[in-house]
């Protein structure tokens, strides 16, 4: 049933019209490309969804009790690090973080590393003080 309910939301956000960003006038931000082959879903889709998939998400596992790791942070950060100058993942501290690209741009803080760690592997589950 939670299927159902996840397909169930997908489709209202798609027929709702969820507009994507646009160019307009200024400059587009640079997206750190991932490390994997393929994601969990096509690209645009997810430019334009991934906030709704994480939420309904985080229902099923604070709700539901319902652990997946397909659109959880941790497998996000599994393809989607990025590295500084140390070899080490970057924080959501650093400019780099590859979450940070477009919610700068966005002009909005995601608020996940409240108790989500902001790298993958990372023992604290506070990222943000």
């Amino acid at each position: 049933m939670t299927g159902f309910r996840f397909i169930l939301a997908v489709l209202m956000v798609t027929l709702l019209g969820v507009a994507s960003a646009t160019a307009g006038d200024g400059p587009l931000p640079t997206i750190p490309k991932g490390m994997g082959d393929h994601c969990v879903a096509d690209t645009q889709f997810m430019r334009r969804n991934h906030m709704e998939m994480l939420k309904h998400h985080r229902v099923e596992t604070m709700r539901d009790g319902i652990r997946t790791r397909t659109y959880s942070l941790a497998n996000c950060f599994t393809c989607h690090v990025v590295k500084g100058a140390d070899g080490k993942p970057v924080t959501i501290r650093n400019p780099a973080h590859f979450c940070n690209a477009c919610h700068e741009y966005a002009g909005v803080r995601p608020d996940c590393f409240d108790c989500h760690a902001s790298t993958p592997n990372a023992p604290e589950q506070r990222a943000v003080p």
